[in-house]
């Protein structure tokens, strides 16, 4: 058989590619090889946008998340049993702090009282020294104060109770938004679950995105034309409000669902929620954007969070959708209507039942008449911002999130205030344009309580109990009755004065004849009751004997910058100026027994982390001696009883007031100091253009200082008894003098220092008559 050659087998010629063929599989290859390469330059553009994205997410948030502002608080009060304070103003304190009164307190925030007790729950609050949880506590009270602290949780005594301070308000720096920023435990629980039930149910559920809501959303903004429902979760609201802006775009989009991934992957749920509720945009404060909803609880209702009622907190969760369009002042039947429907979707899943919800539906807004974070002081907060300025400088500037304890006492604050906007329209009635001005310290301390710059209380302005610099009139004589008292070898309460006609020469030819008041002279004055009644003529006397010199050494001794004071007869007049301040801190040191105490409202100031960057530390020295200034509060004290104070004797008598009056020359001012055993306030009533406001201390500034007392209950004014100080008794002489009479009931206080007026009581000739009839 034949074989075959391989070779000469013949080849069956192969298809031909059609050219379409050929095209079409260089395009498929070339689209595959695009494809791949664009895939891939697009996960590397991905991952290099992650890679940024997280960095970005991580600084923030691990981090200082939100800049915060520095909160200011008042004072906080401490009580203790055996303490001098009344029932009725513990409850003004309480009431001030909006504390709700109910018959059987149950939650924090709430007080009972009687006649004798006050029942409370002190709310929790994180001291300069450490939170305190809330406690349930009995106050009982006597004719002396208060007895007795009982804890209702332990059932034992305390030592003392802290009250929680009242939030002053926020200290601006340079931020166009503030926020109260509270832990994710600090929010109800029935608020958060009315919140996701409302905004994001499933927010447990899914990974930061909700691709099912995100279609429902399109598809219903297709159907009605326009948005009408967004399929953004939390997370999403939370990354475009933190990081992105409002513009609505695909790409805004695709960014905000990346972050969105990227914190849901990163952080926990109870975290991104806390983010979210401390960073919700709730509504305006003025200029400044309200975050969160701890702020916005004060600003719509002036509560803490933690005390609104479910139909509150789901006013505030209805708002979210928008805050401008269900404002509650602006716009109450919308709010009203989405806050209904916030419940309703509450009671559809379980957390209200039906008779909750029409409780809850049938009570009206309730919010704020004018919607506010905290009452305005001004004047306090320029005072409080310059000791800032000084005491903790940069750091208080660099620093967020502080907290700045004042020594405001808010029940002072709120009734100065209170008095100045009753009385001052009253008095305007003698005179035009009436302005005022008010300071009220503590007296031994030296703590600023309380500061009105003018009229208007609650508006930025002039701060005339700063910066106004009045002449101050009788003010002056203070100064000028302490420097003879303090030479006890010389002069003492019953020395004689003359009160008669006088004109002194000046150095350039000139004569000053200065005059009383009333244009009356009495002749033999003691020298306690010239300062009681203000005489003019008696204190320049006086003055002129002491040396101008001498007196002025005292003013500045008391406190008086040494460049206010003109060194010439009329100063014993007050014709020199100084600010409301000034004189307060000159009366706090006459008052406080001659112990000077420099005048601040900052107490503390700390930081994020609770570290202490300043605490105030009390600086009292003795300025003057201790006899002098006791005795000078002492003649004072008569100024109320039968001088120029004495209007206030018929209400207030009990209370043992000191006062000064004070009238600058054609009555262009009027000043009254006012001094009980907690105070010492300065009020200034005048005219921004010193014209004449026809008023007299007496009859202009003591009147808004007793309007003052009718609220703000005044504490008996005790002084501690110094050492040498004894009352002898005097009797009147026909000429005016005083003469010791040991067994007189008219009896004044002496500076017995050498024992001289007990030894011309012995030898009197009283006493000797009486040892020779015992005899």
């Amino acid at each position: 058989m034949k074989k075959k050659n391989p070779q000469s087998k013949s080849k069956k010629p192969s298809p031909k590619t059609s050219p379409a063929a050929r095209t079409k599989r260089s395009w498929w290859k070339a689209l595959w090889g695009f494809s791949w390469k664009f895939g891939l330059a697009l996960a590397a553009v991905l991952v290099f946008v992650g890679i940024y994205l997280n960095s970005v997410i991580k600084q923030r948030f691990d981090g200082q998340l939100f800049q915060l502002p520095t909160v200011v608080y008042a004072r906080i009060l401490t009580l203790e049993p055996g303490m001098d304070i009344s029932l009725q103003e513990v409850r003004n304190e309480l009431d001030v702090l909006k504390y709700r009164k109910v018959q059987q307190p149950r939650y924090p925030g709430e007080y009972s009282a009687s006649s004798t007790r006050i029942e409370m729950i002190r709310r929790p609050f994180e001291f300069a020294d450490g939170p305190e949880p809330d406690r349930h506590v009995m106050l009982t009270f006597d004719d002396g104060g208060l007895t007795h602290i009982q804890s209702l949780e332990k059932r034992g005594e305390l030592g003392y109770l802290r009250l929680d301070p009242k939030m002053l308000g926020m200290l601006e720096k340079n931020t166009t938004e503030t926020r109260l920023f509270l832990r994710r435990d600090q929010f109800p629980e029935i608020m958060v679950d009315a919140l996701l039930t409302t905004e994001d149910r499933h927010f447990y559920q899914h990974d930061g995105i909700a691709p099912l809501a995100i279609l429902r959303a399109l598809a219903a903004n297709i159907r009605a034309g326009h948005t009408v429902q967004g399929g953004s979760t939390l997370t999403q609201q939370l990354a475009k409000n933190i990081f992105l802006s409002s513009h609505r775009t695909i790409w805004r989009k695709l960014r905000e669902a990346y972050m969105a991934l990227i914190i849901d992957y990163r952080y926990s749920k109870d975290r991104i929620l806390e983010a979210y509720m401390n960073e919700v945009y709730m509504g305006q404060n003025g200029s400044e954007a309200v975050h969160g909803f701890g702020l916005a609880s004060r600003l719509y209702f002036g509560q803490p969070l933690q005390e609104l009622r479910i139909d509150q907190l789901a006013l505030l969760v209805g708002m979210v959708k928008g805050p401008s369009y269900y404002n509650p002042v602006r716009y109450p039947e919308r709010a009203k209507d989405r806050r209904d429907l916030v419940l309703k979707l509450m009671m559809e899943n379980g957390m209200l039942t039906a008779k909750q919800y029409e409780q809850a539906a049938f009570r009206s807004l309730d919010v704020q008449k004018h919607p506010h974070i905290a009452s305005r002081q001004p004047a306090y907060f320029q005072q409080l911002s310059n000791e800032l300025q000084q005491k903790v400088g940069d750091a208080f500037k660099s620093e967020t999130g502080i907290r700045v304890f004042t020594s405001l006492d808010p029940v002072s604050q709120q009734d100065l205030e209170r008095a100045i906007a009753h009385k001052v329209p009253q008095l305007s009635k003698a005179a035009n344009k009436l302005e005022a001005a008010a300071i009220a310290v503590d007296r031994t301390t030296g703590e600023i309580r309380a500061m009105v710059g003018g009229k208007r209380v609650g508006y930025d302005g002039f701060n005339r109990a700063l910066n106004a610099s009045r002449q101050i009139g009788s003010l002056a004589k203070g100064a000028v009755y302490l420097t003879a008292l303090a030479q006890p070898e010389k002069y003492s309460l019953v020395t004689t004065l003359q009160d008669k006609p006088i004109s002194l020469q000046g150095d350039e030819g000139t004569v000053w004849t200065p005059r009383n008041f009333d244009r009356r002279y009495r002749g033999n004055v003691p020298l306690y009751l010239s300062l009681a009644k203000s005489l003019n003529v008696p204190t320049v006397e006086l003055g002129m004997a002491l040396g101008i010199d001498n007196v002025a050494k005292t003013f500045t001794q008391l406190g008086v910058p040494g460049d206010e004071i003109r060194p010439v007869p009329s100063m014993f007049l007050g014709s020199f100026t100084l600010t409301p301040f000034q004189v307060a801190q000159m009366y706090q040191t006459i008052t406080n027994s001659g112990k000077k105490a420099p005048l601040s409202a900052l107490r503390s100031v700390l930081d994020l982390q609770g570290n202490v960057l300043y605490q105030s530390i009390p600086k009292v020295s003795q300025a003057v001696p201790q006899q002098a200034a006791w005795l000078t509060t002492y003649a004072m004290k008569r100024g109320v009883m039968e001088g120029t104070g004495r209007y206030l004797t018929n209400q207030f008598g009990w209370a043992a007031l000191a006062g000064k009056t004070g009238t600058s020359s054609d009555t262009r001012d009027s000043w009254f100091v006012g001094v009980d055993g907690r105070e010492v306030t300065t009020i200034w009533v005048g005219r921004d253009d010193n014209k004449p406001t026809y008023l007299t201390g007496a009859s202009g500034a003591l009147r808004i200082y007793a309007d003052y007392l009718a609220s703000r209950i005044p504490q008996r004014l005790v002084l501690p008894w110094p050492e040498q100080i004894k009352t002898i008794g005097f009797e009147r002489q026909a000429d005016g003098e005083l003469k010791v009479d040991c067994q007189s009931k008219f009896r004044l206080p002496v500076w017995d220092s050498q024992n001289q007026w007990k030894a011309e009581c012995e030898s009197g000739p009283t006493n000797w008559f009486k040892k020779l009839f015992q005899w």
